[in-house]
């Protein structure tokens, strides 16, 4: 376990460094010039002359070669300096730990409600003997993945906040504040478990160990709930470290459609205004959630099923198996 986790942190930070990479030098080479977004000029400078436009650059650093300033970058990145931002001067990293709690706290309810809403959804479609309604539950999930999750915030807000009056559609005043975003982030979250987990049921119910299971007098939820939801909820799991990332790139949307202060609205004035600092802590800071939450969904795979063994990476495999004696 100990080489296994050792061997997969190596990587996470292979991730994250070309993850830095890649994002700086994208940056680089995008149009535009945020030594003239500091100045609050526009794009061609006219309100600037050429000597100023060079001393501001000298003074940003903005001067060098890409590779003198990308050295430079990722050395102070190392040591937890990512630079002050162009708008506001503060420290790129500081702007952002103080936006981080809202974005984890929408993130953390919608991925709570989501995994909630799909297990339950699963149970009841794999539960009941009505074939219709087992159909139609199967048949919503690709519904809830499919439409645009922008959408849905806006009929929301339009219905429930502005129509009824029920909850607030702006601010992040309080938890009534979180339920709409919340449940707007949820509901793809919720119809992908809820479609990973009832294939997973179908297919552990049709075992020769649920038949022995059923022989024994077991009653029907029992088998499903204590027997087979076990054995089925890895792939759920596995897809788990997919959906954190997901999360938080849906948070940036719907912290814009419900105007919530966060890490999305920091991320789009950063991209907007080409505020390099900014952007590279947003976009490692994805990357970290993204490899974090990975790490630990593999780890937790012998917690659920002591059958499986983990394997350093070069292997052959990864995941496997030990066979019943």
């Amino acid at each position: 376990m100990l080489r296994y986790a050792t061997t997969r942190s190596l990587h996470a930070l292979l991730v994250l460094w070309a993850t830095f990479t890649a994002t700086f030098f994208l940056l680089y080479v995008l149009p535009g010039d945020s030594t003239l977004s500091k100045a609050g000029v526009g794009r061609d400078g006219t309100q600037l002359s050429a000597a100023q436009i060079e001393e501001l650059r000298a003074e940003l650093g903005a001067d060098r070669p890409a590779l003198v300033q990308y050295g430079q970058a990722l050395w102070n990145a190392l040591r937890g300096d990512f630079g002050t931002s162009i708008q506001t001067g503060q420290t790129a990293l500081d702007m952002y730990v103080d936006a981080i709690p809202e974005t984890l706290k929408l993130a953390g309810a919608a991925l709570l409600l989501g995994l909630v809403l799909g297990v339950a959804w699963a149970l009841l479609a794999t539960y009941t003997r009505w074939r219709w309604l087992r159909q139609a539950l199967l048949a919503l999930p690709a519904a809830g993945v499919s439409l645009p999750t922008f959408w849905i915030g806006l009929l929301l807000i339009q219905f429930v906040s502005f129509r009824w009056g029920l909850l607030p559609a702006i601010g992040n005043d309080g938890v009534e504040s979180l339920v709409l975003p919340a449940v707007v982030l949820a509901i793809p979250t919720a119809s992908t478990t809820a479609q990973i987990l009832a294939r997973s049921l179908e297919a552990t119910l049709d075992a020769p160990y649920i038949a022995t299971v059923r022989s024994r007098g077991a009653s029907r939820a029992r088998v499903l709930v204590h027997h087979a939801l076990r054995n089925s909820i890895i792939p759920v799991i596995t897809a788990l470290g997919m959906t954190a990332g997901h999360l938080i790139g849906g948070s940036v949307i719907m912290e814009s459609v419900f105007s919530r202060s966060g890490v999305g609205a920091i991320t789009v004035r950063a991209v907007d205004f080409q505020d390099t600092p900014v952007v590279l802590v947003a976009v490692v800071f994805a990357a970290a959630v993204f490899v974090t939450v990975n790490l630990a969904v593999d780890l937790l795979y012998p917690v659920i099923d002591p059958r499986i063994q983990l394997r350093a990476p070069g292997r052959p495999e990864q995941l496997r198996t030990k066979v019943a004696t």
